[in-house]
This record gives structure tokens, C-alpha cells and sequence, in this order.
């Protein structure tokens, strides 16, 4: 019999300082970003967007802290925080925003209450 993959609650996955990575990504865990990624994000957990890191593309999670550079589009369906050093360009579709006095956000926002709706990150 086939066993499932899933990923354990600890460590999160790590993307560090000085890695560029061009790709999709897609995990069951948390996910932190130091360096540079370009490409999609799918996230059943928490994404971190380090001070230093970069990403360009679309990511879909769950719950998402950026203190450095996104161009894309971002889908949370819980809460998403842009640090006073963030840089966001794009589109987010959220269920709620915190925005730091400094954060640069250049685009559009979509905020819906998702407590209501049977959508998922999938």
C-alpha cells in the first residue's frame, strides 16, 4: 500500500540568501523566501517573503508576511501582511490586509470574507 507524502509541522522550507530558483512550487508546509524565485507558489501553510527576498509570479496560500519585492498576483485566504520594507506590485485576492506605514503597494486589491464562501487553497 502507497503511503501519502505530507510534510510535518517544524521546519519550514527555506528558498536562502543568494539561491535563485526558476520553477514551480508546490507544499503542504510553510515556505520562506531569502533569495530570489521565479515562478508559481502553491502553499497549504504560511509564506515569508524575507527583507532581501524576490518573487516574481503568483502565489495561492494561506497566510502570507512580505517585507521585501512581489510582482505578480497573490491569493490568500486568511491574512496577508505587507511589512513597512515590502515592495508588492500586482494583484492580491485576500480575505484580510495588514498594510506597515512604508509598504509600497502598486495595484489592485480584491477582499472578500471568506468565512462564508467554501473556497480553498487546493
Amino acid at each position: 500500500m502507497a503511503k501519502t507524502f505530507e510534510v510535518e509541522v517544524g521546519l519550514p522550507n527555506i528558498v536562502g540568501s543568494g539561491t535563485k530558483f526558476v520553477g514551480d512550487i508546490e507544499t503542504n508546509g510553510d515556505l520562506r523566501v531569502d533569495g530570489t524565485i521565479e515562478g508559481n507558489i502553491l502553499s497549504k501553510g504560511k509564506i515569508v517573503l524575507g527583507s532581501a527576498g524576490v518573487i516574481k509570479g503568483t502565489i495561492k496560500c494561506v497566510s502570507a508576511e512580505v517585507s521585501g519585492s512581489f510582482e505578480g498576483n497573490m491569493e490568500v485566504s486568511e491574512l496577508l501582511t505587507l511589512k513597512s520594507t515590502s515592495y508588492f506590485k500586482g494583484e492580491m485576492n485576500i480575505s484580510k490586509l495588514s498594510i506597515e506605514p512604508g509598504a509600497i503597494f502598486i495595484g489592485t486589491c480584491a477582499m472578500a470574507d471568506r468565512t462564508t464562501s467554501s473556497q480553498t487553497v487546493e
